[in-house]
């Protein structure tokens, strides 16, 4: 693992101590103000009425069917403007001062979620307004194999996905609050594992042996030989010889480094399991 990504794992550790501090009267405060939605799990008492006891899960209209009182529109209300508009409805044809209790059991219509590199990746309610970063700490921070980019994809109310990738560093390390994004109902929070191939060197460079290289465009040779310490005084850098796998052919590539330092050639695209053998100098 690098320094940089030592340095994000400690700027997110840090956020989730201050994420997790008080948030016990925080939580309590978002699901005061939470509004009922479609799928919805609520528990319904009413006081000395066990005949009206009863746990429902909210319709796709937003709509439950109790005893009494048939179909009810709750979507978009809270818990405490649901105990006050069920206790209104019995009191207009059934009781007196009714006293209704209603309790959550799963919030399925406010969730997120979160997948990739994440120590827990998984469906989270969101109860309040949560951010990215936030989301992060709860999910548990990244793992080891993450990425340096954030993908949020988040439908739209006429069918269409969007999605916005953030950059990591751009988030964590510069601190740019403007990525700092609230996330909405539905959105899906993909932290991409980073994707490696291995690269093999061997002759007349300083560190020989296995390369793990991160998979894109810039693989390129020089790369290679810079990750592998450079060349030895030794190296006969116009003759490089690369091994390569083509259905299920060993193909031979010569390559001319020297061109390559002089600007007289591109740098070559390196492939997974390519093998790379620097010379010895005859002189």
């Amino acid at each position: 693992m690098n320094f940089k990504k030592i340095l994000v794992f400690s700027v997110l550790t840090l956020l989730i101590s201050a994420f997790t501090t008080g948030s016990t009267s925080g939580s309590d405060k978002n699901i005061n103000i939470y509004k009922i939605g479609a799928k919805d799990l609520i528990t319904i008492s009413v006081f000395d009425v066990p005949e009206l006891n009863i746990t429902v899960r909210v319709a796709e209209d937003g709509t439950i069917t109790l005893p009494l009182l048939g179909n009810i529109k709750l979507e978009g209300l809270t818990r405490a403007e649901i105990e006050k508009h069920l206790a209104s409805l019995l009191e207009q044809k059934y009781l007196k001062n009714a006293q209704v209790t209603v309790f959550i059991k799963e919030y399925q219509s406010k969730m997120v979620s979160i997948i990739g590199a994440i120590v827990k990746p998984g469906n989270y309610e969101l109860l309040g307004e949560k951010t990215i970063l936030e989301l992060l700490s709860i999910a548990g921070g990244l793992t080891g194999d993450a990425s340096n980019s954030i993908i949020i994809i988040r439908k739209l109310k006429s069918g269409d996905s969007i999605s916005l990738k953030i950059k990591l560093d751009d988030l964590m390390l510069k601190g740019d609050p403007k990525l700092n994004i609230p996330l909405k109902a539905g959105d899906i929070v993909n932290i991409p594992v980073e994707r490696f191939m291995n690269i093999y060197i061997f002759g007349e460079v300083n560190k020989p042996g296995h390369l793990k290289m991160i998979k894109d465009e810039n693989n390129t040779l020089l790369r290679a030989i810079a990750q592998a310490a450079g060349f030895t005084d030794r190296a006969r850098k116009g003759s490089i010889l690369i091994k390569r796998k083509v259905d299920g052919k060993e193909r031979k590539i010569k390559i001319n480094a020297k061109k390559i330092l002089k600007g007289k050639i591109t740098d070559f695209i390196l492939m997974d399991n390519d093998i790379i053998h620097v010379p010895e100098s005859i002189l």
